[in-house]
């Protein structure tokens, strides 16, 4: 009786203790969880409506692209399986490969793409260039998208591989067939993870599902290229006003990764030692001051030019970065250390010649209009270029009317044609990465195509027809060359000011590997030990 009393509570010993282990183990699976502190809250969900980097990379974690760019800046395929070139270089047949479903259970198709790559280069400088070369674009079939070119070039896999605002992203015929002039409602991509629509909260919280059929590509991860193989259950974006909050979540373990943290602030996570630090891209962001021209007194000019000789790049990256460690003054339009790096026609400007600014608001019989500067105060890396900006505008005799409000705010803003008194706005600050400023195509801040440029509208027919020629040159040693012409009528039609190279780190946990440090925060290949 005993012996048998004993093995049955042995025996209920040994189950409870297996479902106490089942139940772990369902636990720890379900404790994959990746807690992130985004640099901004998202309000906009969709990528292409905005160029808000926070919105890219949402965009990122739910939607894929058809090409992308490994760590060498190649071109790679990503939804692709092949793409052919008829003998004289007109037709272009793109195919999918196989595997590509949509989040919903529907396979992803040609119309799908067609559609999405329609609405893309409706609103997208790049985009906008590349489908000057398409005659037509259609679906062949399922899986096949045929390009007609008028003239043949290599910008169509270029421009479908562009990493950063706006990204190229595939969305379901349905969805993309929203004018880009609205946002979508909807939000179905066919990328590694999913969004949870009913955990969301807009500017708070965000949480990402993995998502099980997503069949990853067989080569190794290579920057936006190769595998994208979600490691983690889910990822949660969390963003944190108070940046000192986050590192004390960080140092603490209640989070595991800071997406963008201030310089001044690092020591902070090195003496704790309980996370290591890395810069998002070796290239870095370039700050920018963006002008609106449809309005005064920015519709002038030489107003703007004098901006051009009022300004000094130190002053705005002292102000923001502080440590020269992670900030580089470069007057090359199109990013110091990339190849089209050129000081061409920049003798003389932003430095801060005030004698040479008041001269140039004189002659453009400046009125002492008032400026509308919009300054974004929750975003560290950015909050300090408004008032260093309005010190130095008003340091040449400009009246500056600084209002201050958070990113997002500032972002649904900035769309805002309305006149300044209304609701509009007459200038803003804010950074680009490296990846959008490598040419005169990508650049979005230089098109200039009136209407159809983003926020600010510049309208510039020499600008316009310099980038033609960028898009149609035969050779590096031509394209250089019309970089430097568009240097130099830049500075007879400035569309922005470029503030600075700079670098933001990232600061994350011991136990967390395999975060990318490619210019864009992504979190496939993560994972957490």
């Amino acid at each position: 009786m005993f012996k048998t009393k004993r093995r049955g509570l042995v025996a209920g010993a040994v189950t409870a203790m297996a479902i106490a282990l089942s139940s772990l183990s369902t636990s720890a699976i379900a404790e994959s969880v990746l807690r992130v502190v985004p640099h901004s809250g998202l309000k906009i969900l969709d990528p292409i409506w905005t160029t808000a980097y926070i919105s890219r990379n949402h965009g990122y974690m739910i939607y894929d692209t058809l090409f992308s760019l490994d760590t060498s800046g190649n071109v790679q395929p990503q939804m692709v399986d092949s793409v052919t070139r008829s003998d004289d270089g007109k037709t272009v047949t793109i195919s999918l490969r196989d595997g590509l479903k949509w989040h919903d259970g529907a396979m992803v198709t040609a119309e799908d793409t067609v559609a999405s790559i329609n609405r893309w280069a409706s609103k997208d400088a790049m985009g906008q260039k590349m489908m000057t070369f398409v005659d037509s674009l259609e679906a062949a079939d399922d899986k096949t998208m045929v390009f007609k070119l008028n003239t043949p070039t290599g910008l169509i896999e270029l421009a479908l591989a562009k990493p950063s605002s706006n990204v190229p992203f595939m969305m379901p015929a349905r969805i993309a067939a929203t004018p880009s002039s609205e946002q979508i409602s909807e939000y179905i991509g066919s990328g590694p993870f999913m969004m949870n629509m009913d955990e969301w909260e807009p500017g708070v919280k965000v949480v990402y599902e993995k998502f099980d059929d997503y069949v990853p590509r067989s080569e190794p991860t290579d920057g936006l290229a190769g595998a994208k193989v979600a490691k983690v259950d889910r990822v949660i974006w969390t963003p944190n006003r108070d940046i000192q909050q986050a590192i004390n979540a960080l140092n603490a373990g209640e989070i595991d990764l800071i997406e963008s943290v201030p310089p001044d602030l690092l020591p902070l996570i090195e003496e704790a030692g309980e996370a290591y630090t890395g810069r998002h891209s070796p290239s870095g962001l370039q700050y920018t001051f963006r002008f609106n021209v449809l309005h005064p007194p920015f519709d002038n000019p030489k107003i703007r030019q004098a901006l051009l000789y009022a300004f000094n790049q130190e002053d705005f990256l002292e102000a923001t970065m502080g440590n020269p460690d992670y900030y580089e003054v470069c007057k090359a339009m199109f990013v110091c250390g990339l190849p089209f790096e050129t000081d061409a026609h920049m003798d003389g400007l932003l430095e801060s010649n005030f004698a040479k600014a008041k001269e140039l608001l004189a002659e453009a019989g400046y009125d002492g209009t008032p400026v509308v500067l919009m300054h974004s105060t929750n975003l560290p890396v950015l909050t300090n270029l408004a008032p260093v900006a309005k010190e130095l505008m008003e340091a040449i005799g400009m009246t500056v009317d600084m209002q201050s409000m958070d990113w997002s705010t500032l972002v649904a803003r900035r769309a805002k044609k309305d006149a300044p008194a209304d609701g509009g706005w007459n200038a803003f600050a804010t950074a680009w990465d490296a990846g959008d400023l490598f040419n005169p195509l990508a650049m979005a801040f230089l098109n200039s195509s009136c209407d159809n440029a983003l926020f600010g509208w510049p309208c510039d027919e020499e600008i316009e027809k310099l980038r033609d020629d960028f898009a149609r040159a035969g050779s590096f040693d031509e394209q250089k060359a019309i970089v430097e012409a568009i240097q130099a009528r830049w500075v007879e039609y400035p569309t922005h000011i470029h503030l600075g190279q700079f670098f933001t780190p990232a600061a994350i946990r011991n136990n967390v590997q395999g975060y990318l440090m490619g210019g864009v925060p992504v979190f496939w290949n993560v994972e957490k030990n």
